[in-house]
């Protein structure tokens, strides 16, 4: 917990892994390594300082190959914030920012076991995601 929120709840709300057929887990056996990672986030007010913030992962191919495997993960966060968060922008910066950078390793985690459980064992993000940076770029 740090001083503005706290993470009371957290869990894989939806996980996918799609490959149609043997083909395409061979041709994309060679070719994952092109797939590019996308986050989306989300949130919701639940109650009063309780929202619900939502991480999806897609890890795809943005190719025009008709040979593609899909995957998916949507990682539920419900937070509480501290009484005294009113201002939208330090909201922002803890959906956006903060929550992010604390629950990620988790969320990676889940979504490389689900790649190598997937028969791609060999798989890793090399680069990590800067969630200050991505939230610094979108707002100033």
């Amino acid at each position: 917990m740090n001083g503005n929120y706290k993470i009371i709840s957290k869990f894989i709300k939806d996980i996918s892994g799609e490959t149609a057929d043997i083909e395409t887990y061979l041709y994309v056996k060679d070719y994952i390594s092109k797939y590019q990672l996308n986050i989306e986030i989300n949130s919701k007010p639940l109650k009063e300082q309780i929202i619900e913030v939502n991480t999806l992962l897609k890890f795809h191919d943005t190719s025009k190959s008709k040979k593609k495997s899909h995957f998916e993960m949507t990682y539920t966060s419900v937070i509480k914030l501290n009484e005294e968060i009113k201002d939208k922008k330090i909201l922002q910066k803890i959906i956006l920012c903060d929550v992010q950078k604390e629950i990620y390793p988790e969320l990676e985690k889940a979504l490389l076991n689900l790649l190598h459980t997937s028969g791609y064992p060999n798989i890793k993000f090399e680069k990590k995601v800067d969630f200050d940076e991505l939230y610094n770029k979108q707002f100033n």
